[in-house]
């Protein structure tokens, strides 16, 4: 079981781009396509605050998922 960051789906829900979010949070662009892209092992809680302050986000389960290994 693996989890996973259910970003790329939010971003494309409410129309905002990487770039967009990167400036509302002052998280690198860097960091922003490595969790849309599930290629970060580590996910930095102070990054999980910011993006979800930005997006409006009230419930974790939102943002992050568990998902089952293929």
């Amino acid at each position: 079981m693996n989890i996973e960051i259910k970003l790329k789906e939010l971003l494309k829900k409410i129309n905002m781009e990487q770039k967009e979010l990167a400036e509302l949070t002052g998280l690198s662009s860097r960091t922003i396509s490595e969790l849309v892209n599930n290629k970060t092992e580590r996910i930095p809680k102070t990054a999980l605050v910011k993006i979800a302050i930005a997006l409006n986000v009230n419930d974790i389960r939102d943002l992050i998922d568990f998902a089952k290994d293929k």
